[in-house]
C-alpha cells in the first residue's frame, strides 16, 4: 500500500512561510490527482488545493494568493507553498489523493502564532 510521509510543519509568526513536502511510496503517484487538506481542532478537514495529474491547480478560496500546489513526479512528491500564514492557518496538514486512495500518513503540524 502506499504511504504517505508530511513534513515541513512547525511554527512560524503570522506573515512567514513554510513549505511541506509529502513523499509517497510506490509508483503510483504520477497518475493520480492529488490534493492537500487540513483540520483544525474541532473543525472538518478541509481541502486546501488540489493537482491533477497533468498539472491543473485549484487553490481552495480562503488561501488563494497565499498558498500554491506542485509535484513533482519523478521524485513522487507533492508540495504546498504557504505564504503569509495567517492564524487561522493553523491545523494538521495531510496529503492523499482527491478520492482519499492512499492510506493516510500522520501529517504535519502547522501553527501560526499572532
Amino acid at each position: 500500500q502506499v504511504q504517505l510521509v508530511e513534513s515541513g510543519g512547525g511554527l512560524v509568526q503570522a506573515g512567514g512561510s513554510l513549505r511541506l513536502p509529502c513523499a509517497s511510496s510506490g509508483s503510483t503517484f504520477r497518475r493520480n490527482d492529488m490534493g492537500w487538506y487540513r483540520q483544525a481542532p474541532g473543525k472538518r478537514r478541509e481541502l486546501v488545493a488540489r493537482i491533477s495529474s497533468d498539472g491543473s491547480i485549484i487553490v481552495a478560496v480562503p488561501v488563494a494568493g497565499r498558498f500554491t500546489i506542485s509535484r513533482d513526479n519523478a521524485k513522487s512528491i507533492l508540495y504546498l507553498q504557504m505564504n503569509n500564514l495567517k492564524p487561522e492557518d493553523t491545523a494538521l496538514y495531510c496529503c492523499n489523493t482527491v478520492d482519499f486512495r492512499f492510506k493516510w500518513g500522520q501529517g504535519t503540524q502547522v501553527t501560526v502564532s499572532s
